[in-house]
């Protein structure tokens, strides 16, 4: 069989096409990350078993069947937030399919506007890990092990470029360049940068410091061989250093485990908490809000004032004096 012979009506081989449409479609997995993509299979599983359960189809499903569906979710106490998720996930393999999606007919969204009214919670709020518990956390490292300076360098790394944690974990060898200040950092995909065009940040060498970010990066790497691939790794059994990246999930697990260490309650600690320690500490520090937003690369100073509000809520207040 001949599989360059041109399809008719087309200028292009079989050959071609199936190229052309392995192409496509890894593209458009990359039109999400790794973890969304998780989050949706994870989210149509689950409307899938629940539709079996109520023998209902779940493909097409009627709108009444998906708005008893996240009517259902928000009884078991599933947030607005995660229910909008599960209605993505709905959405993309209704489209995918070729049918109409049922996510935004008036049947659900008046079922998910009452779901957002009654639930009136505010966002649940991790306590941001400020400079004095990084410290703590960082003096509880075990410095003679490799995974110890993993673990500090993730620590002040994370913390002094305020980065998300999967930003942290995809970092590369070829994403840091060295200057005489510190190191400059291109994070090539990010959040608030799904397009992948890059934005950098400058990680400061603090030289007369026993927390110094770089000094700590620089020791690990050094210890683990790493020249070349993920700067953060798995680690094995013997204090063996693996060639897998880390994961986000580990760098939440990481943070726990020093705040149990340093003596602070883990579970008020998350992934998070590196960077939004970080914005509270600038804050505190009275730092710019512009240069807290170069460092953070949030895109609306109206969450970073929210950091600065906090810290400012009892400075000058009007209250004072008044009694």
């Amino acid at each position: 069989m001949n599989n360059s012979v041109t399809i008719p009506g087309t200028s292009l081989t079989k050959i071609e096409r199936e190229r052309a449409f392995n192409e496509a479609r890894r593209y458009a997995k990359k039109s999400r990350s790794d973890r969304t993509w998780r989050a949706y299979r994870s989210d149509w599983a689950l409307f899938e078993t629940w539709c079996q359960s109520v023998a209902l189809a779940p493909l097409p499903a009627e709108p009444e069947t998906v708005a008893m569906f996240v009517a259902s979710q928000a009884s078991d106490g599933l947030s607005p937030s995660t229910l909008t998720r599960r209605l993505a996930a709905i959405r993309l393999v209704h489209l995918g399919a070729g049918h109409a999606s049922p996510h935004n007919t008036i049947q659900v969204t008046e079922v998910m506007r009452g779901i957002r009214r009654d639930w009136g919670k505010p966002p649940a709020k991790k306590t941001p890990a400020i400079d004095e518990d990084i410290k703590k956390m960082v003096d509880a490292v075990e410095p003679e092990t490799s995974k110890g300076l993993r673990d500090r360098a993730l620590l002040l790394f994370g913390f002094a470029g305020a980065f998300r944690r999967s930003e942290l974990v995809a970092l590369n060898t070829w994403n840091l360049e060295k200057r005489d200040e510190g190191l400059k950092v291109t994070i090539e995909q990010s959040k608030t940068d799904q397009e992948g065009q890059g934005q950098v940040i400058a990680i400061l060498r603090q030289s007369e410091s026993p927390y110094c970010p770089i000094q700590a990066l620089q020791d690990w790497l050094t210890v683990a061989g790493i020249e070349r691939g993920a700067l953060f790794r798995r680690m094995y059994r013997s204090d063996k250093v693996g060639s897998t990246r880390l994961s986000s999930q580990s760098v939440a697990m990481v943070i726990k485990d020093y705040a149990h260490k340093a003596g602070l309650d883990s579970s008020r600690y998350s992934g998070h908490s590196l960077r939004s320690g970080f914005l509270t500490s600038a804050a505190r520090n009275q730092a710019s809000i512009f240069k807290m937003a170069d460092q953070s690369r949030h895109r609306s100073l109206d969450v970073l004032r929210q950091y600065v509000n906090d810290e400012d809520r009892f400075k000058n207040n009007a209250g004072d004096d008044l009694l």
